[in-house]
């Protein structure tokens, strides 16, 4: 099986973490594994796992030039499949796709992603692709939102996180928290400060890590200074190895208003930080059962947090260890990266075995 995956975006989420994972996977399996992508960290980051990768610029949806261009690629490299992210994709790579007869998988991060509106609901008529989402939650809303829409249509597959083959051989004392989403206003970093200056303000001794890039980089970095935490708090921008920078501590949070099935929740879990989160997407779908004061209501402000950011910087170190224990636990039961990618290459080949393309080549043999 021949796979192409096609990214258009420019900033680094967390689809483009699964999709690096996922196809370095299927490369070990024996597929071929093709990355189309802006040029970029992206485009280098799968270059330096030893993916192949096509760089181009997409230009304006619906590119004659660039549809021409994909379908030549597809032939070219005799591709079964190809997997989209965005709409861009779509417009682009999936119209080829759809000229070349190469089945279509349409991964969707949030359900607000695909909006009920005619040229969207053309295009999936057209291409007829096969939705794939990282949680019910997400499933659902597309459902509600896209009436035109079957559930038979989207397969939910969660992502793959590889566990840590242990859980953490230590706390730290001061604790160490970590935050590892893009520092946009959704995200909520702004009620995490507010309330770990409250926390501080009660005594709580903490060293915070903020890694990521986003709109609000500079008004946050101002509110720190203001709430006198420049001396706890360190902003790292955006880091290469996520997975090292969450070894070395022992809380994660996700302040968040908006989520899918978050993918830095996943890995810190996988590395065994104890987590704090708002109930937002899918979040309860993969969240311990034996820690729910620690799963907090979706509303924004920095008095939830602060009470559950006080709970767990005052518990003694056996508590936190044994907390730290159940998240790992749950990420090897819930979310283990075999199982998933299993799931997923399974899910992949039987898109190529029933596409009329696989139809016709068997036919004529």
């Amino acid at each position: 099986m021949n796979i192409a995956f096609v990214n258009s975006t420019r900033k680094w989420g967390g689809v483009k973490t699964w999709t690096l994972e996922s196809a370095a996977f299927l490369k070990e399996q024996g597929h071929g594994v093709h990355v189309i992508a802006r040029p970029g960290p992206f485009a280098d980051q799968a270059s330096e796992s030893g993916l192949s990768v096509w760089t181009m610029r997409f230009g304006i949806d619906f590119s004659p030039l660039r549809i021409i261009q994909c379908a030549r690629f597809f032939q070219r490299n005799a591709i079964d499949l190809l997997v989209a992210n965005v709409g861009k994709d779509m417009r682009i790579a999936g119209v080829a796709a759809k000229l070349a007869g190469v089945p279509v998988v349409h991964r969707v991060g949030l359900a607000g992603d695909l909006r009920n509106r005619p040229k969207i609901r053309w295009l999936h008529q057209w291409i007829k692709p096969h939705l794939l989402v990282p949680c019910e939650f997400i499933k659902q809303g597309l459902l509600e939102n896209l009436p035109y829409l079957h559930a038979h249509e989207i397969e939910v597959i969660r992502t793959g996180k590889e566990p840590a083959k242990e859980p953490p051989a230590r706390v730290h004392s001061p604790r160490r928290l970590i935050t590892t989403s893009q520092l946009n206003p959704d995200k909520g970093h702004a009620d995490l400060l507010n309330a770990l200056a409250a926390c501080r303000e009660a005594g709580h001794a903490y060293h915070l890590e903020i890694v990521g890039t986003g709109r609000d980089e500079a008004r946050l970095k101002e509110l720190a200074q203001e709430q006198g935490l420049a001396d706890c708090v360190i902003f790292s921008g955006f880091v290469d190895n996520v997975r090292e920078r969450l070894r070395q501590a022992d809380i994660f949070l996700l302040p968040s208003l908006s989520e899918g099935l978050p993918n830095s929740l996943l890995e810190a879990m996988a590395q065994g930080l104890v987590p704090v989160a708002r109930n937002v997407g899918g979040v309860a779908e993969v969240w311990p059962e034996t820690m729910k004061d620690f799963l907090l209501k979706p509303e924004p402000g920095p008095d939830k947090l602060e009470t559950a950011l006080s709970m767990v910087l005052k518990a003694e170190d056996s508590t936190l260890a044994a907390w730290q224990r159940v998240a790992w636990d749950t990420a090897r039961s819930a979310f283990h990266h075999m199982v998933q990618q299993q799931s997923l290459e399974t899910f992949f080949l039987e898109r190529v075995q029933r596409s009329p393309k696989r139809s016709r080549q068997e036919a004529s043999a």
